[in-house]
């Protein structure tokens, strides 16, 4: 599976965030605090929604399960203004970004892009947010789910 190439432009969420790790993962818990919430955020671009992750630096070098990151639960707004109480403002860098289709509720497609994909591509990993789009296809929980999941790199 071969992933297209964006030049993303800068976004402008709008979300809330929480910071976890792998072993400790609490996304159910905040998408569970965000949905309900979701519509008094003004300025949308549209329905998508960002399920964002923050990396330390070097978290891809020497990968321990329990080494906290920070996720976002998110949408994307024209401008930052009238930000709901309890959510925070995100700024997301332009740059280039791998986007692999994925549909299904595996996990397996992220070993594929880190371990095969990657390695042979022309690209290293660029440390910006990584993220999945979550679109109107997108059924959680289901098997013919489908969501775009971009990988932030920059040629080797």
């Amino acid at each position: 599976m071969e992933p297209r190439i964006v030049n993303m432009a800068q976004k402008i969420l709008v979300g809330k965030h929480l910071s976890m790790s792998m072993a400790d993962n609490k996304t159910r818990q905040l998408w569970q605090s965000f949905m309900p919430v979701r519509n008094t955020i003004s300025h949308k671009t549209g329905t998508d929604l960002f399920s964002l992750q923050l990396y330390p630096p070097d978290y891809f070098l020497a990968f321990h399960p329990h080494t906290p990151f920070t996720k976002w639960a998110a949408a994307e707004v024209t401008k930052a203004v009238n930000i709901p109480e309890g959510m925070e403002l995100l700024l997301v860098e332009e740059g280039l970004y791998a986007v692999f289709p994925h549909t299904g509720m595996g996990t397996e497609i992220f070993s594929y892009i880190f371990s095969e994909w990657l390695p042979r591509s022309g690209y290293t990993l660029a440390n910006r947010p990584h993220f999945e789009l979550l679109g109107e296809k997108y059924k959680q929980g289901s098997a013919d789910s489908e969501e775009e999941i971009w990988i932030p790199v920059e040629p080797k």
